[in-house]
This record gives C-alpha cells, structure tokens and sequence, in this order.
C-alpha cells in the first residue's frame, strides 16, 4: 500500500492521526502533503489545531466524518 492508501484507510477506520503519529505508523515525513492529496481526490477531511500543553506549541490533527456522523435540517 502506499502512504495515501495507508493514511486514508486509518483515517476512514475511525482513527485520527497527527504529523508525529504518521511518522511513526507509516513512515511519512509530509503528512500535511499527503492530506492534501487525499483532499484532491475528494476525501472530506476534518483539521482541528491542537495546543501541547507543556511547550504551547500547536499542531494538526486530521480526521474524517464518521459513519456515523450526519446532519440533521428541521423546516418550520
């Protein structure tokens, strides 16, 4: 598998994944660019900005929509 298909797999099992842990899962150095590529193909991918509390320094975390996941309209 390649590094797309390993990452939008993890991502679409439920999983979320920051720059450190796809290093360390999958060995990639540019997960920002591999966000992007899956993006590209149509992947709806959520970016939420996390602080670390001990240095103040922020990083990404990507995730996508659940299964489970829906939106609920009401009309009057």
């Amino acid at each position: 598998m390649s590094q797309c298909e390993d990452i939008k797999a993890h991502l679409q099992a439920g999983h979320s994944l920051t720059a450190l842990e796809a290093l360390q899962r999958f060995g990639c150095f540019r997960l920002a660019a591999r966000i992007a590529d899956l993006k590209k193909e149509g992947l709806h991918i959520d970016t939420v900005m996390v602080a670390d509390e001990d240095t103040g320094k922020s990083y990404a975390r990507y995730s996508t929509p659940g299964p489970h996941t829906f939106t609920l309209e009401f009309s009057p």
